[in-house]
């Protein structure tokens, strides 16, 4: 690549403000990037600041025309991404009393349809909600829950339109096709019918953009007379509405990322008051459901990985428990799905999940048999409590997605549907193996990979090693259509199970979060060596690719261990951690101190913190090529967080290396709303990294 032909790239103005805490100054050059009144400006992206939307785009201009010679192999790689997706695809349609209800696209739609079948799943289609009629006119439309009444007339729907994740709630009567007066904005999406189709519970934000407040809304009623029915006083929690499996019980949950409180209000007693089932206590976690005359709480109390424990409905407490699922180290239940005969539960261990049903009648208890090395395993909850049949998805890294109906009571599954991929595919094709990294603790960290079979890795080998590592998430090696443009080009694609994560149990997560942050780093390093080690690559050939909070471990390795990395695309990525985690207004913040600390009153968190923040340790030196995303309406990572790094980056990297901010002015955290705008954004990433790559074809003229 010739960079005496790049131009320019934009120098933001310093303008230095200075802090203290815990006797520490700290010197912020960039913080003018924060505009005053962003919480205007992400509802209202207009609204920003002339400064700072003139430094934006000055950015989005210079990445526009550095990456303008991949403009015609954009154009390619996304009608290659578009070509294995089915256009026209639909969900299988899931039985709820005498109607079958799924979501399909119509054959260049960007936006999903809701409809049903009444009899049967060959009977005429019922069109509910047609999402690309919804989005018509709108600059961001994204459809978000989606729930049918109890009786089957209503259907209750949350829309964003700018892409700032604030929704608004509207009710259609599927008896005229048409919504009613009634409208609900500034609301969280999470919805829950009573048992007569005629209130709705939801959750509104407050002024930070935190769901604060559960409303009970009655049909026919305007929504300014709703009732507040529960009030979140903790900053730090936020609430949510859900609904036992059974249909019986409303579910009100309070919680952060170490401790829940949950709740319950009879579905058929939609007055009633809520009733407390457990009171929180700092660290312990629990969900609710019911079954016959108890509940079935899965909870981390006295059980690191959890344990699943029965409790009569009218005393929920602890000293009536009984357990059903005991407590096993190293193996996480990660969740529940309760029915009238069987109780099933995800769990996971050493990066691999499994699906265990348990017959309530006896006690028996099977786990799913699957055969692959690596793969992605999920529960697809249904509408139906009284049926032997379970519902799941299966993929691996080389293998489509499949749903199969899985009968509890033979073992015997149907293979209802498996993801084309139009454009063809051969699961043979690729190697799919597991190694791993020996932490400089001594811990042993998974490394899911996959390759074509057609390459044969060595030291020059490209290589992609994906890592997030927060929250307690858990990356899974499932199948992705999209990476095969990557890996049909030669690259290795990798995913490191670092420590903040629950991929390994509980304890994965606690010794990658707060004080053990670092873990997350030095484990996501050790893999990085690993693979070098084993002859997939070498060292300045590894691009680091993560988002939101695995944008930050990004930008952490590549200030720490920056020799080991040819590129990095770090997507919407929470890198000005100190900052944020000190300012108690910011929508997240409060609810993530258990995460990160609390560097206000803690002096140990303000130094851990500190010590890794990668807008606070960019250092004189070489940076390997890098592509930043950011969005004006991202309540989570809010943009001037890549804005101010990239500033940074910019005055203080030695090399004359790529490095491109490119901020989307009209959608927030998860990009575009529409699925073939989200395909243009994947073809501009993976341009990027096979042009710094030297890929010829990704500068080629057509």
């Amino acid at each position: 690549m010739n960079q005496v032909t790049l131009p320019q790239p934009p120098m933001a103005a310093r303008q230095p403000v200075v802090t203290e805490y815990h006797g520490h100054r700290r010197e912020d050059p960039y913080a003018w990037l924060r505009d005053p009144h962003w919480r205007e400006a992400m509802r209202d992206p207009q609204r920003l600041s002339g400064a700072i939307r003139a430094q934006l785009e000055a950015e989005n201009a210079y990445t526009e025309a550095v990456m303008a010679p991949t403009e015609a192999f954009r154009q390619r790689l996304f009608g290659e991404l578009r070509g294995r997706i089915r256009e026209d695809d639909s969900s299988v349609p899931a039985k709820d009393g005498p109607f079958f209800y799924y979501s399909r696209y119509r054959e260049g739609g960007q936006h999903p349809i809701l409809c049903r079948r009444h009899g049967s799943e060959d009977a005429p289609e019922e069109i509910l909600l047609d999402g690309d009629e919804a989005a018509s006119g709108h600059g961001y439309f994204r459809l978000g829950g989606a729930e049918h009444s109890p009786g089957h007339r209503y259907l209750a729907y949350a829309v964003d339109l700018s892409g700032a994740e604030s929704w608004t709630i509207r009710i259609r009567d599927l008896r005229t096709g048409t919504d009613l007066d009634e409208c609900i904005a500034d609301a969280r999406g999470d919805l829950a019918w009573s048992g007569d189709g005629c209130t709705l519970w939801y959750t509104l934000l407050d002024n930070e953009h935190r769901p604060k407040w559960v409303y009970r809304h009655r049909l026919g009623t305007p929504s300014q007379q709703d009732a507040m029915i529960y009030e979140e006083p903790d900053d730090g929690f936020f609430v949510g509405v859900d609904k036992t499996e059974s249909g019986r019980f409303v579910l009100i949950s309070s919680h952060d990322h170490v401790t829940s409180e949950v709740r319950a209000i009879p579905a058929d007693k939609p007055d009633a008051e809520p009733r407390l089932l457990l009171a929180r206590e700092p660290g312990v976690e629990y969900e609710a459901s019911d079954h016959g005359d108890s509940w079935v709480l899965l909870t981390n109390r006295g059980a690191e990985d959890f344990r699943i424990v029965s409790a009569p409905l009218d005393a929920p407490e602890p000293e009536a428990w009984t357990d059903v699922v005991p407590h096993r180290a190293g193996r996480l239940i990660q969740g529940m799905v309760v029915y009238q005969d069987y109780l099933v539960r995800m769990e996971i261990g050493d990066a691999l999940p499994a699906i265990v049903v348990r017959a309530f009648a006896t006690g028996e208890e099977h786990t799913v048999a699957l055969d692959e090395e690596c793969y992605d395993l999920g529960v697809i909850p249904g509408f139906e409590f009284d049926t032997a049949t379970m519902r799941f998805s299966y993929s691996s890294f080389g293998t489509p997605a499949r749903v199969y109906d899985y009968d509890m009571a033979t073992r015997g599954r149907l293979l209802r549907k498996e993801q084309e991929i139009p454009s063809g595919h051969d699961p043979e094709a690729y190697v799919i193996r597991r190694l791993y990294a020996t932490a400089p603790d001594g811990e042993q960290v998974p490394i899911s990979l996959f390759h074509h079979r057609d390459v044969t890795p060595g030291p020059a080998t490209p290589l992609l090693l994906y890592g997030y590592g927060s929250y307690g998430m858990t990356d899974l090696p499932g199948f992705s259509p999209l990476r095969l443009s990557l890996v049909n080009r030669g690259l290795v694609y990798a995913v490191a199970h670092v420590r903040g994560g629950k991929d390994r149990g509980y304890r994965w997560y606690r010794n990658g979060k707060l004080e053990a942050k670092p873990n997350t780093f030095s484990d996501y390093i050790a893999c990085a060596e690993r693979l070098i080690q084993a002859g997939y690559t070498s060292a300045g050939r590894i691009t680091a690719h993560g988002g939101s909070a695995g944008g930050m471990l990004v930008g952490a390795v590549v200030n720490q261990r920056p020799e080991l990395f040819h590129a990095a695309v770090a997507d919407v990525p929470f890198v000005d951690v100190l900052n944020t985690m000190l300012d108690p207004t910011l929508p997240l913040t409060p609810p993530e101190w258990p995460e990160w600390g609390n560097p206000i009153e803690d002096e140990t968190a303000y130094r851990t913190i500190l010590s890794y923040s990668p807008y606070d340790n960019v250092h004189e030196q070489p940076y390997p090529h890098l592509l930043v995303t950011a969005g004006v309406s991202d309540p989570r990572v809010t943009y001037w967080e890549p804005a101010k790094w990239v500033a940074r980056l910019r005055e203080m990297k030695t090399d004359n290396n790529l490095l491109l901010l490119r901020t989307n002015m009209s959608a927030g955290h998860g990009g575009p709303g529409g699925r073939f705008d989200f395909l243009e954004e994947v073809a501009y990433r993976y341009a990027f990294i096979l042009m710094v790559y030297g890929y010829e074809e990704a500068t080629a003229q057509d």
